[in-house]
């Protein structure tokens, strides 16, 4: 990991002189994640499916973000975001159980973070890219419990990760759409995580409105417990920017 922050940070110092906002910029949204779970959790190795053993299917979830962008060189722009994602299920581990737990199980996933990016335009006009760097401050929870309430288990993940930053649109003139693309990312040492969503976009006045598709894959050990999901389905969102 820090040699992945060495080599973005670097080429955030090589990028930042290339483009700067004319003007400050504010901007905020709120969106709605239509998510899917797939994967397995482990602990004190014990592994189960989270798909097929424990039933888990979305209940809710909580997407914001907010961005702070200014015209002065060499200092990065700001992106705050904001995701909850909570899932319960019920579901039968069997006689062989998960870590003391078996039979008939309820169980509930909450996987929360938020992230802090310091990124760059590097191209600022029909064509926008920007690269940057995150911090994701993670932390998921998964409690399995033995339907009679006689065993619990729990598996616990947190940490803060150093992840790149990548953004792209491309705005069709004269028309308010865009198409683009954004995502985070790291690999290292049997960890990853990988955050990529693809949109269309219409913009009116103020008002900004996005459709897409979001995936986020977390591999990710913490002592003896351990993360290896996937989550992905449809968004949308609104925004305003100044």
């Amino acid at each position: 990991m820090r040699k992945l922050m060495l080599a973005v940070g670097g080429s955030l110092i090589l990028v930042a002189p290339l483009s700067q906002a004319d003007v400050v910029g504010l901007g905020a949204s709120v969106s709605y994640w239509d998510s899917d779970l797939t994967g397995k959790a482990a602990t004190n190795n014990d592994v189960v499916d989270v798909e097929n053993d424990l039933n888990l299917d979305s209940d809710s979830n909580a997407n914001a973000s907010l961005y702070l962008e200014h015209p002065v060189p060499v200092l990065p722009n700001v992106r705050l975001n904001y995701t909850l994602v909570e899932q319960s299920g019920r579901g039968d581990v069997g006689l062989a159980g998960f870590d003391g737990v078996t039979g008939d199980v309820q169980s509930d996933l909450d996987l929360e973070q938020l992230d802090l990016t310091l990124y760059y335009e590097v191209l600022d006009n029909w064509v926008n890219l920007d690269l940057g760097l995150t911090a994701r401050d993670l932390a998921g929870d998964l409690i399995v419990r033995q339907a009679n309430g006689l065993a619990t288990s729990e598996t616990s993940i947190d940490g803060v990760i150093p992840m790149g930053y990548l953004a792209a649109r491309f705005d069709l003139p004269l028309t308010g759409v865009s198409v683009g693309a954004e995502g985070n990312f790291i690999s290292f040492d049997g960890d990853s995580l990988h955050d990529f969503n693809a949109y269309g976009q219409y913009e009116i006045s103020l008002i900004q409105f996005r459709a897409g598709y979001r995936q986020m894959s977390i591999d990710y050990e913490d002592d003896n417990d351990r993360l290896d999901v996937e989550i992905g389905g449809p968004f949308v969102s609104a925004g305003v920017s100044f």
